[in-house]
């Protein structure tokens, strides 16, 4: 992976020491970090992930809406904030690599530097009783 510009590299660091699940990717749609608490409700550790796309969130981490209907990839907030540069937020369930189903919140933020420079977007998001 190319060298992340300063502030990405900063939010990993800020991500890492957050009890929020958070999961940042670049302006190309790839993913940079997610965080441990992220970790338990995806079930699958970010150092084993390998390269995600945003492209294929949706494929590994199959999504629907609380009333059991599909999402569509484009659909998911982290996208949306990717794509339309427009904050996005859902409440989604989501089955983790393991096969459990977990339903969460889900915010996402496009990140632009104070240049106006697009670096990507970030999502933090937490399960929530139904």
């Amino acid at each position: 992976m190319a060298q992340q510009p300063v502030e990405m590299i900063l939010l990993k660091q800020w991500a890492e020491h957050m009890a929020s699940s958070v999961w940042l990717m670049d302006a190309e749609g790839n993913l940079v970090y997610y965080n441990e608490p992220a970790e338990s409700i995806l079930g699958l550790r970010f150092d084993e992930a390998g390269e995600i796309n945003a492209a294929q969130i949706a494929d590994l981490f199959p999504t629907t809406a609380p009333d059991g209907s599909p999402v569509d990839g484009d659909e998911l907030p982290i996208v949306r904030a990717l794509t339309h540069n427009e904050p996005s937020h859902a409440e989604l369930c989501i089955r983790d690599r393991i096969g459990e189903w977990h339903n969460i919140e889900v915010t996402a933020l496009p990140l632009v530097a104070a240049s106006h420079r697009k670096l990507g977007a970030i999502a933090i998001f937490w399960e929530v009783d139904r």
